[in-house]
């Protein structure tokens, strides 16, 4: 893939520069809030469990509009640490003041790698860092920082833990309207296109009649213990057809989940829950692979951010199927970007 010409970016800014202008508009955060799985989620955990939540300090990595802050703030915390390091810190603070909770919360702007803290240590950490495909913009790795920076040894991370699953998919009328597209355009060759958006995996809500295979659970990350380089990982997958059917892609989905609540507490980002707006991750295969029940792509994915700007991620898909009406063997990579 071609790798972006630095003048295009800019002297003076970088695509960090421009991952935190993007989340200075209001409407990336209106659709996070709209977001009722996500927000729902998140007030429930803290107002249900206001005794992890009494009288704690708080910090608050990624804080947005300040919304999770303002739950802990409502829920007894003794006192927040509310970090956002785009210019949306300046409206968490009005929002702050306006609900009357400037002697409770505390905003800071900046990035957390860089600010200070008034305090030595927090006892609990809550951040709501996932991106599509879970690990896509890499906040994760921020969390982390915090978390071995800040957070007392008897303290808690929230979310804790995160799993990342696969999928297949038949998707022929999709497929068709967004890759083979570029086979013929207008009676031209656009095949270079198609080679691209190929390689760029497609969010979009999958309908879960489209689901061929089982699930498989691909890796799980306790945010709690694990360290930074977990973030790229290999992991094996086995997806055996559930009837007769094609299938032109595999789909990526998460779960996470708050151990530490009275009771278990999370949601799901899969194409049989309710929608998010983290939807799904599409990965077209080249190859459209004809399976009969029972049989079974088998195949490995490695995950990783990418080099150059870690904030995306490269994929390397590997799979075969060896079936009675075909047989395929492929790797494909992948840049989420």
């Amino acid at each position: 893939m071609c790798e972006p010409v630095e003048s295009i970016i800019g002297a003076d800014k970088t695509s960090a520069d421009y991952y935190f202008d993007s989340y200075s508009h209001f409407g990336i955060h209106e659709e996070m809030l709209k977001d009722v799985v996500r927000t729902k989620t998140y007030q429930n955990v803290i107002y249900k469990n206001t005794f992890l939540f009494k009288d704690k300090v708080v910090l608050d990595v990624g804080a947005g509009t300040g919304i999770l802050s303002l739950f802990c703030a409502k829920a007894g915390a003794k006192h927040v640490y509310a970090v956002e390091c785009s210019s949306m810190a300046d409206m968490a603070q009005e929002i702050v003041k306006s609900n009357g909770f400037s002697n409770v919360i505390t905003v800071l702007k900046g990035k957390v790698e860089e600010i200070e803290l008034p305090v030595a240590q927090v006892d609990i950490i809550i951040s709501e860092w996932m991106g599509y495909f879970l690990l896509y913009e890499n906040m994760l790795d921020t969390v982390l920082y915090a978390r071995n920076k800040w957070l007392a040894s008897s303290g808690l991370v929230l979310p804790d833990k995160a799993s990342l699953y696969l999928t297949a998919i038949e998707d022929a009328d999709y497929k068709e309207d967004k890759i083979e597209f570029w086979n013929n355009v207008y009676g031209f060759d656009m095949k270079c296109i198609r080679k691209q958006a190929m390689m760029e995996p497609l969010v979009d809500t999958v309908d879960q009649n489209q689901i061929v295979t089982n699930s498989q659970l691909l890796k799980t990350m306790d945010i709690s213990k694990m360290a930074a380089g977990d973030v790229s990982f290999t992991a094996p997958f086995k997806l055996v057809a559930e009837r007769d059917d094609y299938i032109h892609a595999l789909v990526a989905y998460f779960d996470v989940s708050f151990t530490k609540c009275h009771k278990l507490m999370g949601f799901s980002t899969g194409p049989k829950s309710r929608a998010t707006h983290w939807k799904q991750t599409v990965l077209y295969l080249e190859d459209v692979l004809t399976v009969c029940e029972g049989e079974a792509i088998v195949g490995s994915m490695t995950v990783a951010p990418n080099k150059k700007n870690p904030r995306d991620v490269d994929i390397m898909l590997k799979y075969s199927l060896n079936g009675r009406r075909c047989l395929a063997s492929r790797t494909q990579y992948y840049r989420m970007r």
